[in-house]
């Protein structure tokens, strides 16, 4: 089945979420823009869309959807589940994130690790950051900015 995709409007852009039944296959950032699909979302895809949509409205802070396996590293998925339990509102260090891995020397491949990540804000990749500062984002800074702001946590 060819992914569906229906795309989000957030005040940085526009926001692409890709699936099928069998679940989320990706999240686009407003750079990487996608045309929407035709026709009607599947129920998975739809509810992705409508919780981003809620997020970006401030009324969501977790995100319960279906995602669909996707080819990945042992350390990219102990990554990913490692910005799972970054708590909204809250910002970890690349340092800490590889401290979470049991990877303590690891900061810069949490840094790929995070860019590889198919589904931001769903493992919420921008609530990592330098211990210097803001650190990257592959949205760049002023999204990763934007989306640290939504949460209440201002960086420079």
């Amino acid at each position: 089945m060819k992914p569906f995709v229906a795309n989000v409007r957030s005040p940085l852009g526009i926001w692409g979420v890709e699936g099928t039944d069998e679940g989320i296959t990706r999240v686009y950032l407003p750079h990487e823009k996608r045309p929407p699909s035709r026709g009607v979302a599947p129920r998975v895809v739809a509810a992705g869309a409508a919780q981003l949509e809620e997020y970006f409205h401030g009324t969501r802070r977790t995100f319960r959807v279906k995602l669909a396996d996707t080819a990945a590293t042992p350390f990219q998925r102990d990554v990913w589940s490692a910005l799972s339990d970054i708590p909204y509102g809250e910002v970890r260090t690349y340092g800490e994130v590889a401290m979470a891995t049991n990877r303590p020397r690891a900061m810069r491949a949490v840094g790929n690790a995070n860019h590889a990540n198919p589904w931001p804000i769903i493992f919420p990749c921008h609530r990592v950051v330098a211990a210097s500062g803001l650190g990257g984002y592959g949205g760049g800074a002023q999204v990763k900015r934007f989306l640290l702001d939504l949460e209440g946590v201002h960086y420079s």
